[in-house]
């Protein structure tokens, strides 16, 4: 069954709120993560506030520079949605 409109606007702010706290964790801002992952700060930005969501391979360069298996984003994401 596909995502509704609302379900993926939930899972995408859900995914911010893990994102920010991962990078929060790490000591990074979003501009040096952003740098790292040679992606803009703005996309960070709009990533941690829900506004988009990460490709597969975006996912995966973010959890390496952060610390983290892509695994254990997409976890706590899901536990997020379904608090």
């Amino acid at each position: 069954m596909a995502a509704t409109p609302a379900q993926r606007n939930q899972i995408a702010i859900a995914f911010g709120a893990v994102l920010r706290a991962a990078r929060t964790r790490s000591g990074l801002s979003q501009e040096a993560l952003g740098l790292a992952c040679d992606i803009d700060r703005t996309y960070v930005s709009l990533l941690e506030r829900g506004e988009r969501q990460p490709t597969l391979s975006t996912l995966f360069v973010l959890s390496e520079h952060l610390g983290v298996t892509p695994e254990s984003l997409v976890v706590q994401t899901g536990k997020a949605v379904r608090r």
